[in-house]
């Protein structure tokens, strides 16, 4: 009996040995493969972080070959510049018409009297050195060429003009030529007078700009190419104003449509503008009022134009143009201003700058409102009323300044 307790206490004692080397060799196993799942973790993760890290690396490499980058906005914004330089310059290698450049210098004399020979004097200087800038600066900013054109200008030969080039007139001037020729530059085609039969041109302006004037010279100029022009007298608030465009479309034998003085200017235009499609005209110039009795009701009353003209023939006006007295200055650029933001504006006629020493509104006006100069004045004569052509204006602005 001893005997067989002995054996079973020896049997069990092996069993519960054997039990404890297999459970430890499990322990083993486990452990090993816990390792082996976090090694195959991390080896799957290292890849993916090494090719970031290389990347970085590629783009960093550059950095240290060249003078830090700047931010993105930054460099975009030296990339514009470069671009508006590049640009002007080729604008102002363009020729210039000989015929249009010579009017355009006797209707801007004035004009080259005021701040363009206060800029030649500065330039007269024997001895020119880095001090020229906060003068050329003084000069521009108190021109009437509005002060985001002056800002242009001034950053334009500030920026690209080294010390060697400031002590060169001949560099400044053509630096200062190409710029006014970029800003006078605003991307907009030549008006296509055949794209629709007929035309539709509405004429705004605030009285006194010369604006049923320019209608009539305009008309003359455009039937003496052969074309069947309408005038509206929309302007029906100002005495004699229908008499006096009546008296143009006599010269330019133009028919008028006009209504009773003080009546409704929008029943006139319409009237106008059917008349036009009815007859097969070429081309339709509506006249409107330049005052009424609050700036709120020439508005309102120019909104209701354009409705009115679109029920006559839809999709009219085709152009709508502001007139501009270059003789308020910077004025003209806030009247421009104050129409723009009522309604569409898509050409610019400044008159009177035969009379002005303010001419160089026109920078102003171009850089404020990115809006097209279509015509100019530059004299009492129907020939006078001249297609607005930059690199003439340029070149009769800054003509014989060296």
């Amino acid at each position: 009996m001893v005997r067989e307790l002995v054996t079973l206490v020896v049997v069990l004692s092996v069993v519960g040995l054997f039990i404890w080397i297999l459970r430890r060799a499990g322990d083993q196993s486990r452990t090993r493969s816990s390792k082996s799942v976090q090694e195959r973790v991390v080896g799957a993760a290292a890849p993916e972080r090494a090719p970031r890290e290389r990347k970085r690396k590629r783009k960093a490499a550059p950095a240290g070959k060249r003078p830090p980058t700047p931010a993105p906005e930054e460099e975009e914004e030296e990339d514009d510049d470069a671009d508006a330089d590049a640009d002007a310059a080729a604008a102002a290698a363009a020729p210039a018409d000989d015929e249009a450049t010579s009017a355009f210098k006797a209707g801007l004399a004035k004009t080259r009297g005021g701040f363009v020979a206060k800029l030649g004097k500065l330039f007269a200087k024997k001895q020119i050195d880095a001090d020229v800038l906060p003068a050329l600066e003084e000069v521009l900013f108190t021109a009437d060429i509005g002060p985001r054109a002056a800002d242009r200008i001034f950053e334009s030969v500030k920026k690209s003009l080294g010390k060697d080039d400031l002590a060169d007139p001949a560099k400044i001037w053509a630096k200062i030529r190409a710029t006014s020729t970029a800003i006078l530059d605003v991307g907009a085609p030549p008006v296509d007078w055949s794209a629709k039969k007929p035309f539709v041109l509405l004429v705004l302006g605030v009285n006194g700009v010369g604006k049923t004037t320019t209608i009539g010279k305009l008309a003359a100029l455009m039937a003496g190419q052969g074309k069947r022009v309408v005038l509206g007298a929309g302007d029906t608030f100002r005495a004699a104003a229908a008499e006096q465009l009546e008296v143009w479309g006599k010269r330019a034998g133009c028919p008028v449509v006009r209504g009773k003085e003080g009546g409704d200017p929008s029943s006139v235009i319409f009237e106008a503008v059917k008349r036009g499609v009815d007859e097969g005209a070429d081309l339709v110039i509506c006249d409107t009022a330049g005052r009424l009795h609050t700036k709120t009701d020439l508005m309102d009353e120019l909104k209701k134009v354009r409705r009115v003209m679109d029920k006559a023939m839809p999709g009219c006006p085709h152009e709508t143009w502001m007139v501009l007295d270059a003789t308020t200055g910077q004025n003209a650029i806030t009247q421009a201003k104050t129409f723009k933001d009522a309604m569409e504006i898509t050409g610019i006629v400044i008159t009177k700058l035969d009379g002005s020493a303010k001419g160089g509104v026109i920078l102003g006006i171009c850089d404020e409102l990115k809006v097209p100069v279509r015509y100019i004045g530059v004299g009492e004569q129907l020939q006078d009323l001249r297609p607005f052509d930059a690199n003439a204006f340029v070149a009769a602005l800054y003509d014989d300044t060296e």
